[in-house]
């Protein structure tokens, strides 16, 4: 049970249903921030402070960093309740930033749901990149496709930090694109973005080629399914964590197949994946007649994360 279940009055009497009080302390935000760490440690719930903190904030709607200048204040019982329903389902496994419906993504709030594949710290280093791509040109439109846009987190920070693109962002939900379109409008780039329902590059018709083909591509194999998270499992959709195989490189070579006709001679393409099938990936690109491969981008973990190649032919 949390504590907090049993209404307590500022003196610590028995509530009148009988069920004993524990403590007379008001249930502060210092409290409850204290005793939810706790307990997210306790199920192994995410980052537990910061998870804390998150959705507490939210509850009260205020900024996380006002929390620490509120310790002493005890929230009032509809914000209490509202809180304790996320702190238990999030204990269960469900992810914050859907309890949230929000998360922050290259210093920029995304809108998220169910729906759409939670941004995460490792995808910003595909941002860094292809922006790094788009300044080095000296064209003064860069033609850009974000394939399997979800959440649209990856072509509207590119769009915010690099002018010169005109972007193409697709993915085969049409609900991830209406989300993605509501995000590029609350950021004020929705003009500046095509979006098209297409499996990878499938039904993109225009245009014909672009300069830079960046992607988040679903790349779990089949095989890894049992070994996942909760909170990933039950929770985000598996179209985008999933590759169409067993070995999880399966769609990641279907867009280097596609990404061979559409893109300009000198043309990148930029795709994130996992650590477990890197070697692969890089094969992939070192052993197909229309790439050079360029470099693979590590995370700040350390771990492989970004393929970085040049179609060459």
């Amino acid at each position: 049970m949390i504590p907090w279940e049993i209404s307590i009055n500022s003196q610590g009497e028995t509530p009148s249903n009988g069920a004993p009080a524990a403590t007379s302390e008001l249930w502060t935000i210092k409290r409850l921030l204290s005793w939810t760490t706790d307990f997210f440690r306790e199920h192994g719930a995410g980052q537990s402070r910061l998870d804390a903190e998150i959705l507490l904030a939210e509850a009260l709607n205020c900024p996380r960093i006002e929390l620490y200048t509120r310790f002493d204040e005890e929230p009032p019982e509809a914000v209490r309740g509202v809180f304790r329903d996320w702190v238990a389902r999030h204990a269960e496994g469900e992810p914050v930033a859907y309890l949230v419906g929000q998360k922050e993504f290259f210093s920029l709030k995304f809108q998220v749901t169910p729906e759409v594949l939670i941004p995460r710290p490792e995808t910003e280093h595909l941002v860094t990149e292809a922006i790094d791509l788009i300044r080095e040109s000296s064209a003064e439109n860069v033609q850009v496709i974000d394939v399997g846009t979800g959440s649209g987190c990856v072509a509207i920070a590119i769009c915010k930090h690099a002018p010169q693109a005109v972007m193409t962002a697709c993915d085969i939900s049409d609900s991830a694109l209406d989300v993605a379109r509501q995000n590029a409008q609350a950021h004020g780039v929705s003009e500046r973005i095509c979006f098209a329902n297409s499996d990878l590059l499938t039904s993109v018709a225009q245009p014909a080629r672009f300069d830079l083909i960046v992607s988040n591509p679903p790349y779990i194999g089949l095989s890894e399914k049992a070994d996942l998270d909760k909170s990933v499992i039950d929770f985000e959709p598996h179209l985008a964590l999933f590759s169409q195989g067993a070995n999880g490189t399966e769609t990641i070579q279907q867009l280097i197949e596609q990404a061979a006709q559409r893109l300009e001679k000198n043309g990148h393409l930029l795709f994130e994946l996992s650590p477990m099938i890197a070697e692969r990936c890089c094969s992939l690109i070192q052993e197909h007649p229309c790439f050079q491969f360029e470099r693979l981008v590590k995370d700040l973990a350390g771990h492989a994360r970004i393929v970085v190649a040049k179609r060459i032919a």
